[in-house]
């Protein structure tokens, strides 16, 4: 005894199926001892048969998880396997955790994409000054320089006595052209 503490005894009951009788292969015919479980069915995985050595070897050599299934359904079989019969899903679609689910890098989901303007579709930056200038998208470089030196002959304030609305309609003019050609430019680059 260590430290003067007593150690206690700790009583196992014994293993009611040790003093069981053995039981018989269940191989039809057979009186040698069952020691071998095998599966009854694909259906009951967890019910056995007991067979001796010799009809477990026969039962195994005999037994196809898969007979009698569609490749579909062999094919479905094994993903579920992969996931351990657990559904799962893809990162980045949690459902109703998505929402609940903070990730500002992108680590656990994957980002979603931004919309991409058509081909044929101009990028919303650039519909407002397309539409000050009364062009069309795709546009070049040189429809932009033209149509800006026809409209800023057109509306130059000197042209209509000074006015304010001929100078504010200007200064539109020049934003929606700095803007197109700063956006071709960066394009072309």
């Amino acid at each position: 005894m260590h430290g003067g503490a007593a150690r206690s005894r700790r009583y196992y009951a014994p293993d009611p199926r040790a003093e069981a009788e053995p039981r018989i292969c269940d191989s039809p015919g057979c009186t040698a001892p069952g020691l071998f479980r095998a599966p009854k069915s694909r259906d009951a995985l967890n019910q056995y048969w007991w067979f001796c050595l010799d009809h477990v070897r026969d039962y195994n050599r005999s037994w196809d998880y898969y007979r009698g299934m569609t490749p579909a359904q062999i094919e479905a079989e094994l993903r579920r396997d992969a996931t351990w019969q657990r559904p799962s899903w893809p990162l980045g679609r949690f459902g109703a955790f998505e929402d609940a689910l903070a990730d500002p890098l992108g680590v656990l989901t994957r980002p979603r994409p931004r919309p991409q303007p058509k081909r044929d579709e101009a990028p919303p930056a650039l519909r407002r000054p397309l539409a000050v200038l009364g062009l069309d998208w795709p546009v070049a470089r040189e429809d932009v320089k033209k149509r800006y030196k026809h409209l800023a002959l057109a509306h130059h304030p000197d042209r209509h006595g000074g006015a304010p609305e001929a100078e504010e309609k200007l200064k539109e003019i020049n934003a929606a052209y700095a803007a197109l050609m700063r956006a071709l430019r960066t394009a072309h680059e």
